[in-house]
This record gives C-alpha cells, sequence and structure tokens, in this order.
C-alpha cells in the first residue's frame, strides 16, 4: 500500500499558522515580485479567482471582498514543509517527497488499520505543526492519488484520510473522476481520450493497451496498469535537477544595458549557487530579455540566446562572464525592459568532470567558491558577492509580505505573560 499525504492550501495554512485571525477569510499568495497569484484559500477559490491571475487586474475584488494578500514567503513555507516531512518520514523507512507540500510513503510490509494510520498522522501533523494535511491509501501511486483527492474533497465525511482497500472502492473513484483530473494525464492526452469518448478515470482503464502505449507511450501505459491496481509506477529517489532558472519581473523598468546587466549577474550568481548545492556543473546556459508585454505605446521585444560552453563549470565568476556575453548579444538600445531570466541547462555531475586539452575552468574557483558557500550560508544576505551586484537586485517588490516566523531570529514570536 501507499500513501499519498498533501498539505491543505499549503502557502495560506503557513499563513494561518501564525496569525489565526486569518482563520475563515480568503486567501490569495503573490509571485515574485507580487505579480500573480500562485495560491489560494478555500474562501478565495470560491470568489472565483484563478490561479495566474494578474494581481493588479484583481485589486478591485481584493478590496470588495476583504481578501488577504500576501507575498511569497518562501523562507517560511520552505520551512514548514520540512517540518511536515520530517513528521512523515517516521511513518514509514521509504518516502518521496514529491513537492514541497506533497509526499508518498511506501506502506509495504505494515500491519496496521490503513484508516486510523492516516488519522494518526493528520493528527500528530496538524497537532505539531498546525497544518492540515489529507491523506490518501491505496494498493498503487496512482490510486492513493484519487483517495487524497475523495479525502480532501469530502472531509466532513473522511475526517482528511480515505483508503481505496477493496475492487469495489476502486471502481467507484474511478468512475467519480474526471479524465483530465487524474495524475499524470495532462491537457494533450485528455483531448485525445476526450475524442475516443474517456470521460471518467474508468474509461482510461477500460481502453486497449495498445492504442495507450501507442497514443501515451510507456508512461501512459504505467499509469493505466496503476489505476487498474497493478503497481507499475515505483517510488522514486530524489533526483538532481536537469535546469536551473532564475527568472524575475522588475519592480520598475530596466532602460539602461548597466542596469540590466547587474540583474543580470544577480540572477546568475543565485543559479550557480544552486548549481554548486547539488553538486552539478554546467555546459550550457541561456538568457533572455522582455519588454513590458501590457505596454501599449511600446512595441513588445523579447529576445534569447543559447551558448554552448567551452567547459564544464559551476564558477560564479565564469557563468557571469557568459552571461554578459549573451546579454551584449541580444540586448537592444533604448527599450524599457521589464523581465530577464537565466538557465542553466546540460548539467552533469561535479564528480564526473573531464578536462579538455585546450579550454578549462580555473581549478582555483572551485576552492573560492567552497569559501563563498561557505560564508553566505553562515550570514546569509550575500555577505560576499561580486562588485558589480548591488545588492538591492536580491530585494523583490514584497509589499504583502510576512515575518519569516521560523527562520529569522527578530521575527520570532513573543509571549509576553
Amino acid at each position: 500500500m501507499y500513501s499519498l499525504i498533501d498539505c491543505n492550501n499549503f502557502y495560506a495554512s503557513c499563513e494561518r499558522v501564525f496569525n489565526p485571525s486569518l482563520n475563515g477569510k480568503p486567501i490569495v499568495v503573490l509571485s515574485n515580485n507580487d505579480g500573480c497569484v500562485i495560491a489560494r484559500s478555500n474562501e478565495a477559490k470560491k470568489l472565483e479567482i484563478p490561479m495566474g491571475a494578474p494581481a493588479f487586474q484583481y485589486q478591485h475584488l481584493f478590496k470588495r471582498h476583504n481578501v488577504m494578500v500576501f507575498s511569497a514567503n518562501f523562507h517560511l513555507y520552505g520551512d514548514m514543509s520540512h517540518r511536515v516531512m520530517n513528521i512523515l518520514s517516521t511513518y514509514s523507512p521509504t518516502t518521496e517527497i514529491y513537492s514541497i507540500d506533497e509526499c508518498f510513503l511506501s506502506l509495504h510490509g505494515l500491519k496496521v488499520d490503513f484508516y486510523q494510520y492516516g488519522l494518526d498522522m493528520v493528527k500528530k501533523v496538524g497537532k505539531w505543526t498546525g497544518i492540515p494535511i489529507s491523506v490518501g491509501t491505496a494498493p498503487t501511486k496512482a490510486l492513493a492519488k484519487i483517495a487524497n483527492r475523495i479525502a480532501k474533497k469530502f472531509p466532513e465525511v473522511t475526517k482528511g484520510c480515505y483508503v481505496i482497500d477493496s475492487e469495489e472502492k476502486r471502481i467507484k473513484a474511478l468512475k467519480w473522476l474526471p479524465i483530465e483530473d487524474v495524475w499524470g494525464i495532462g491537457r494533450q492526452n485528455a483531448k485525445k481520450l476526450f475524442a475516443q469518448g474517456v470521460k471518467k478515470a474508468y474509461d482510461f482503464t477500460e481502453m486497449p493497451e495498445s492504442w495507450v502505449l501507442k497514443h501515451m507511450t510507456i508512461v501512459g501505459l504505467r499509469l493505466q496498469k496503476d489505476l487498474k491496481g497493478i503497481e507499475s509506477i515505483e517510488m522514486e529517489e530524489e533526483e538532481k535537477r536537469k535546469s536551473i532558472s532564475t527568472t524575475r519581473s522588475f519592480d520598475k523598468d530596466c532602460d539602461t544595458f548597466d542596469e540590466l546587466k547587474e540583474r543580470m549577474i544577480a540572477y546568475t550568481t543565485l543559479s550557480a549557487q544552486k548549481l554548486r548545492n547539488q553538486k552539478s556543473l554546467c555546459k550550457a546556459i541561456s538568457i533572455f530579455i522582455e519588454t513590458n508585454q501590457f505596454k501599449e505605446t511600446e512595441n513588445y521585444y523579447y529576445k534569447s540566446v543559447n551558448l554552448k560552453l567551452p567547459f564544464s563549470t559551476s564558477s560564479t565568476l565564469e557563468l557571469v562572464a557568459f552571461a554578459i556575453m549573451g546579454l551584449r548579444y541580444i540586448y537592444r538600445d533604448n527599450l524599457h525592459y521589464k523581465k530577464a531570466g537565466i538557465t542553466l541547462t546540460h548539467l552533469v555531475d561535479a564528480d564526473c568532470y573531464q578536462p579538455s586539452l585546450f579550454f578549462n575552468s580555473n581549478p582555483k574557483h572551485r576552492e573560492l567558491m567552497k569559501v563563498i558557500d561557505r560564508i553566505n550560508g553562515t550570514y546569509q544576505n550575500n555577505a560576499v558577492r561580486l562588485a558589480a551586484m548591488d545588492k538591492i537586485t536580491f530585494k523583490m517588490k514584497q509589499e504583502h509580505l510576512s515575518p519569516k516566523y521560523t527562520t529569522n531570529i527578530r521575527d520570532v514570536i513573543e509571549v509576553i505573560l
């Protein structure tokens, strides 16, 4: 058996843990620079505020319905996620953290009442962290996803936990769930299945395996078998990212090359830190710049460039040099830039570095980067940074940011007796 644990309205729930007055009120959390809605409480969903909604277009609705607006507090959300996952790991030796608010547990070999086991998870996580969760348990991962959806959809009946432990429950769940809501189907596959008259998850399980293999590849076939109750999707170990991106919309337009260069250096620095954290090297980078597409008074301009590097590296100094080279190639004068970003691609394991005969990364940079990362990890706020990078670059527009209650000593709540 597998359990899929999902934190309910995670970002909103994190805000409510430290501010109980938010309970029952509509909450939205905004993306970087307070651009668009990336999370909503159930109350906000009832107001029909869509995911991805540009914040400036919904200001009138926020005011009319007294919607509580927050800037994304990723320091808080990340720490609360870590606490939840640590608790859940005590229920199984095999875990797969699927996202910041989701986790699979393998319950193979456990002789327990799975419903009571799930209720205990709900109770303990709620008591120890204040975060509400839903638990779905079933013979396969795909069915556990559906069980979790049922637990979350009908909390009055399920109490936050649902178990698919019989053929009758499996068929009932599959006949209830629309095909477009099945984990892993996606828009394109949903269109193909709609054309074949498939409307529910159960209809998909009745499709010929040959058709599924031909039109949805082996991945679709594994999903179909998983929904039939045949284990086909295994637990996965945490994998290194295949690409690392840092993109930002600016709080105000960048009008000069130097302004844009300073931002690009900052984004490259942040990406390089992430690259070293997962012990990888980069063999190619892609950068882009973009003007404001909503400005009717100016022509929209978007340009990107891909650079194949002459050697693999994770050195901030070397990656910044290549990024500036690419920026010079795509930059155009007399434009007002609103967004820029960089993506590190073709990542390889740092332990598998192969030197070239003619071009190689400076070996001295490796030790230098280790020292810089150690200092910045201790003091944070980029205590050591390139001279060309203004510290202000890392300050995003966050007009509705809540305190970092659990990661900053200055923001710890004081209890006065």
